[in-house]
């Protein structure tokens, strides 16, 4: 059709400016933690509103981002109604990123481009699609003229931290309210649901002691140790228990972080660990928190046998509890939208499927707002190098996913 056609073509010539739009905002560190993410928001609202776009700050009070874990959010909305009826269609997309950690070759807030790639933190998870989403509504206007509904820009900034302070955040305020949302994702598939995550932070106590009469400490280290092969034996056992939803396999439990101990020729008295449990849709998380606190509780009482008087106690605290999304009737009209239009520009129809991850888009969907995950990337999150070095971004996938989402609103906005 030739509004397509159009639109790809404003896309084309605007693209220099996208990408140097993009490269700013990978310049600007948002580290998770800590989290100081305001200045990221107040650089994106200079470039919005630079391009004409009149731009929301919603910030988050200082003592709920303090007792969340991070030093300050400002969540930003940008609204563009075309008329009355209609469909509100939101864009989410999250500027917060993990720390880039070590074995970079290109500086990760350099947004180097090597080879038609940009190399940078958050490339292609997920400032990419600040670009990707903002152009897309640009050549909406700038071609298609929709005469009905409205689209919202909606960029967060706590999604590392589950997103309660974002999405839920202007959600449970009453800021927004949309009929259907498109949220960050790859550009080579359609998300429909994702696994749920469950985050605990466990502290086991046992008693200092000097390492030459260890027999007078309680060494939490070797608890923590046995609680913790306990953990990984039952990640063992969930290989066998296997999701009804493609593109996700199964629940697995991960020890991301251990900490204690005061020095080599102390008993430790202290450690804590963190422990990740990813759960498939088809679990219930209550279940799977009383199961996991079991299993603890089973291992500290193995360790303590044989030790009448004293042992190790543990103290267990939930950080994280992000559902799983699972998909609402009415994303159909998304879906389809984006397959037809991803076929036709990448010349392949990208699936509908499951990702393991846990995002932002459940948010509204446990809020019965139907919405997919889609935007720049590569097909996989290996691919991507996301939460790794060099993470990095084709910018032909950026150019294509930008007009696929501006033909998808077209669409939606007959």
């Amino acid at each position: 059709m030739p509004t397509y056609s159009a639109l790809d073509a404003w896309i084309d010539q605007h693209f220099d400016e996208e990408v140097a739009f993009v490269q700013a905002l990978v310049r600007v560190p948002t580290d998770t933690p800590p989290g100081h993410n305001a200045p990221h928001a107040d650089k994106a609202a200079e470039l919005l509103q630079g391009i004409g776009y009149e731009v929301e700050k919603h910030p988050v009070t200082d003592a709920d981002v303090r007792a969340y874990g991070m030093e300050s959010i400002t969540n930003l909305i940008v609204r563009r109604r075309f008329g009355e009826g209609g469909p509100t269609i939101a864009l989410n997309a999250h500027g917060d990123v993990v720390p880039p950690g070590e074995g970079w070759s290109h500086d990760p807030y350099g947004a180097m481009i090597d080879h038609g790639k940009m190399y940078g933190r958050a490339t292609a998870v997920s400032k990419s699609d600040f670009g990707t989403f903002t152009f897309a509504l640009r050549a909406l206007e700038a071609v298609a003229k929709p005469k009905h509904g409205a689209v919202e820009l909606h960029f967060t900034y706590d999604e590392e931290f589950g997103g309660e302070l974002g999405p839920g955040w202007l959600l449970q305020k009453g800021l927004t309210q949309p009929d259907l949302m498109i949220a960050a994702g790859f550009s080579y598939e359609v998300v429909t649901a994702h696994n749920g995550c469950l985050q605990m932070e466990v502290t086991v106590h046992g008693k200092m002691a000097h390492a030459a009469v260890p027999h007078t400490g309680i060494d939490a280290l070797q608890g923590a140790v046995a609680i913790m092969n306990q953990l990984y034996a039952e990640n063992r056992r969930y290989q066998g228990i296997s999701s009804r939803v493609p593109g996700i396999k199964h629940p697995y439990l991960n020890i991301g972080r251990i900490e204690g101990g005061t020095n080599t020729n102390v008993i430790p008295g202290k450690v804590v660990f963190k422990l990740d449990r990813r759960m498939i849709p088809e679990e219930n998380p209550a279940d799977v928190e009383a199961l996991i606190r079991q299993v603890i509780a089973d291992a500290v009482d193995g360790f303590n046998a044989g030790r009448p008087d004293e042992g190790i106690r543990v103290d267990i605290k939930r950080l994280l509890l992000a559902r799983a999304m699972t998909p609402l009737p009415g994303n159909a009209p998304l879906v389809d939208a984006i397959q037809k239009h991803g076929e036709a520009v990448f010349g392949e129809k990208p699936a509908a499927v499951g990702t393991p991850l846990y995002t932002d888009v459940r948010l509204y969907v446990e809020r019965g707002i139907p919405g997919v995950i889609y935007g720049a990337g590569p097909r996989t999150v290996l691919e991507s190098h996301a939460k790794r070095a060099d993470e990095r971004l084709d910018l032909q996938d950026l150019r294509r996913a930008t007009q696929v989402v501006a033909r998808t609103l077209a669409d939606l906005l007959q």
